[in-house]
């Protein structure tokens, strides 16, 4: 069994397609279309930390002028998803489920928003220790969004459940 924080060709050729923007715009576009329609970006990604942007526009606005507060979960909550995705892509089926989701805000956001998840190696590690004991295992994840200025517009923790299948 690979360790936490070895990096898989699995896990490279899983960032090698979801860095492709094309091949990304088509994955969000059948599987998650309303992360497709908000402009998600997937910026960075690897098997340490992954950054995801959203930009505040028509479709991301809410009547205070800002970015709607469910399309920065949406862009924090994919920060650490596509990492587990891709720490979930060696070895047999994983399921996954976000099981818990605390968000704090500190300022208005609007321009374009980088939410950053540095928590791979505890995802890898989750992941491991439920393929080698069969039991479930839950990560808490923390994705934090800042704007152009370098300013933290928003911090979410996010609970990941792994579940290895038998």
């Amino acid at each position: 069994m690979p360790t936490a924080s070895a990096d898989t060709p699995q896990a490279a050729a899983f960032r090698r397609q979801v860095l492709n923007p094309l091949k990304l715009r088509l994955f969000l576009l059948q599987k998650l279309p309303m992360a497709w329609l908000a402009g998600l970006r997937l910026t960075q990604l690897t098997p340490e930390a992954a950054t995801v942007t959203v930009r505040y526009k028509y479709l991301t606005q809410n009547p205070f002028r800002s970015i709607y507060f469910a399309c920065l979960a949406m862009a924090a909550e994919l920060a650490s998803g596509i990492q587990a995705m891709m720490h979930v892509q060696a070895g047999g089926p994983v399921s996954m489920l976000v099981v818990g989701l605390q968000g704090d805000f500190k300022k208005k956001a609007v321009g374009l928003i980088s939410f950053t998840c540095p928590d791979g190696p505890r995802i890898a590690q989750a992941v491991a220790e439920s393929r080698a004991t069969g039991e479930g295992r839950t990560v808490e994840c923390t994705s934090t969004g800042v704007d152009e200025a370098g300013d933290v517009v928003a911090v979410f923790r996010l609970t990941w459940s792994f579940r290895a299948k038998r």
